[in-house]
């Protein structure tokens, strides 16, 4: 498998999971309705798991342009690569939550809320303030890459078992996900991944689901430059501290 197919799947895994929990637990008439937050924040947890031990020996398992933004400013990734990552992790987040809707079409018709529609594509406030919001999304992803960083680092292990970003370094990255939605989630939803916000929100604006609202492009920045911003921080902190 190249790298390139490795991230389309295991971005589409990402999504198909993490957008299918919300979906099981906001939309009317499924058997998960209303289970809440944590289920929530277990389920995204599990679906990066899932996405990184598919993709993780052959890509790396970046599944997010913040990750290979942060890896590339570290040195840790060619930076030539970085737009090809890019591009599969959102074909990826497309394909995911157009099977999102497929599963789920019946229940999002069933559910007159329009809000809760688009909370299966895409990310929110809890309450919009745009410099707050984008500093929740900046915060989260820089705990994000910061930890992976380390989790990534050859020093952490001895030369047989680095611990990587592979199927070894699953389970620690599912654990770190789930840590942040939980403590940090609240505010915007944890977007922490421009390809998990813009894909799946390029997908609502396309379907046809009943009652439908608007897609909030106006609010598409935070979730965008958010989690880069923070990448990017992390980053440098990284280097900073070498």
């Amino acid at each position: 498998m190249s790298a390139f197919t490795a991230e389309v799947i295991g971005t589409l895994f990402l999504i198909l999971l993490g957008g299918g929990v919300v979906a099981n637990v906001v939309l009317k008439g499924t058997k998960g309705h209303n289970s809440g937050w944590i289920v929530i924040t277990t389920g995204w947890a599990l679906s990066v798991f899932a996405g990184v031990v598919i993709a993780g020996p052959y890509s790396g398992a970046h599944l997010n342009p913040a990750v290979s933004i942060g890896l590339a400013i570290v040195g840790k990734f060619e930076w030539s690569l970085v737009g090809w990552y890019v591009l599969a992790q959102l074909i990826g987040a497309i394909t995911g939550a157009l099977l999102v809707w497929l599963l789920y079409r019946p229940h999002f018709d069933s559910t007159e809320d329009p809000q809760l529609h688009l909370a299966v594509f895409s990310t929110g406030p809890a309450i919009r303030h745009p410099v707050s919001n984008f500093f929740s999304e900046a915060v989260g992803t820089f705990v994000l890459i910061f930890v992976i960083l380390y989790i990534t680092n050859p020093e952490m292990g001895d030369e047989k078992t680095p611990i990587g970003m592979g199927s070894l370094g699953a389970l620690p990255v599912t654990f770190l996900v789930w840590g942040i939605g939980l403590s940090l989630g609240g505010t915007t939803g944890y977007a922490i991944n421009p390809a998990r916000d813009l894909g799946p929100r390029i997908v609502h604006s396309l379907v046809p689901i009943k009652n439908k609202c608007h897609s909030d492009w106006r609010y598409a920045w935070v979730p965008i430059v958010g989690p880069i911003f923070g990448a990017s921080t992390a980053a440098c902190l990284y280097l900073f501290l070498q």
